[in-house]
């Protein structure tokens, strides 16, 4: 049975996001509890200890289907079950995670730490306006880190805070779109558009809507309309970048990347980009140039390896630690009167080694940006 203290942590996670309980039973592994918005919050104290079927009843809650499976632990799950949980569409969220989650929700104490206290400037907003701007904070931060429940939760607690808020009712459709409820996403969008009808990130969203139901020629369309009527909106510029290399569309997208590096010739991912789009339309040499010019701008080897893997590429090489060379031994050579020193004669060089055949890429070009269901 799960600690008592466990459990009343659970429960403070779930009251502290603003969630109306439905339902709540005590496991073995934790605390199960149901929210309004159909959502099933399931905490384990020892994620070591829970088998595939203790999992599978965990998940099931009260008997009732739900899309919307949370599971939240302070240890780490066994990566099959992970996987398992990945297969099923369930959120998780674990181990540093479930730590950050606890701090931002003020219940460091809880687990052992303070709770953080709040930067110095925002201590001049009134309660509430620093209220809802911690919320949105949250909500884009687990938006940004690819947990869009936890986001359409917090979205849906700053609505509640200030329900004609346009940027949290255009993040609910964002999360609900990236949970794959595309429909929900659309009607929340419509929503937004009925009251603001020039509200660019609806729009946008609608765009989204259009390349997740497969229509990518309607949405680029819907993206040159938002940049002819605004043609500095680099977001939108981004948006219209990733739909033309979800089509694969290269020379297209080498056009709008160049113009956005016309603004931003600094940043390393433009310019990684940048260099694949030259790969693409034929001009590797300078392609190459362009993704070691992102390195030395910045780019790391794991940021490389996640837009590679976005992209449909092979991983780039793993970087070679420089080997110092070994000292010499004794006293170093003097220059001579000319002022140079003989260099010392070469070694034997070793035979030459068979190269391995570098990987090819695969066929096409995988969805970048974003995973659409």
């Amino acid at each position: 049975m799960a600690s008592a203290p466990f459990v009343r942590l659970a429960s403070a996670v779930v009251e502290a996001m603003g969630q109306r309980l439905e339902a709540g039973k005590p496991t073995d592994e934790g605390l199960v509890l149901r929210t309004g918005d159909d959502f099933l919050y399931a905490f384990l104290e020892d994620p070591s200890r829970v088998s595939l079927e203790d999992l599978r009843r965990l998940t099931a809650g009260d008997g009732r289907p739900s899309a919307r499976v949370v599971v939240l632990t302070p240890g780490r799950l066994p990566p099959l079950l992970a996987q398992e949980l990945g297969r099923g569409g369930a959120t998780l969220v674990e181990g540093a995670r479930f730590a950050e989650l606890a701090r931002q929700l003020g219940l460091g104490s809880w687990i052992g730490e303070e709770p953080r206290a709040p930067p110095a400037e925002e201590r001049r907003l009134l309660p509430s306006a620093r209220q809802l701007d911690d919320v949105m904070h949250r909500a884009r931060v687990w938006l940004e880190w690819g947990v869009p429940a936890l986001a359409l939760r917090f979205y849906r607690q700053a609505s509640d805070l200030k329900p004609e808020f346009e940027p949290a009712r255009v993040g609910i459709g964002r999360a609900l779109l990236a949970l794959g409820l595309t429909d929900d996403a659309d009607r929340q969008f419509d929503e937004v558009l009925g009251a603001h009808p020039q509200d660019v990130d609806a729009r946008l969203g609608k765009a989204a809507v259009l390349g997740a139901r497969s229509r990518p020629k309607e949405e680029v369309a819907l993206y040159r309309q938002l940049l002819e009527e605004d043609a500095a909106r680099s977001e939108v510029r981004a948006h219209l970048i990733a739909a033309l290399v979800d089509l694969g569309d290269w020379q297209s997208a080498r056009v709008e990347i160049e113009a956005m590096l016309a603004r931003t010739p600094e940043d390393p991912q433009l310019r990684f980009l940048h260099g694949v789009a030259l790969e693409r339309t034929g001009s590797a040499a300078l392609g190459a140039a362009d993704r070691d010019e992102a390195r030395r701008l910045g780019l790391t080897y794991d940021r490389e390896a996640v837009l590679c893997e976005q992209l449909g590429l092979p991983p780039p090489p793993r970087p070679v630690a420089a080997v110092a060379a070994p000292p010499t031994r004794g006293r170093a050579p003097t220059a001579p009167a000319g002022g140079h020193v003989a260099a010392p004669p070469s070694p034997k060089p070793a035979p030459p080694r068979a190269r391995p055949r570098p990987a090819r890429p695969s066929p096409g070009v995988r969805r970048a940006a974003r995973k659409r269901k």
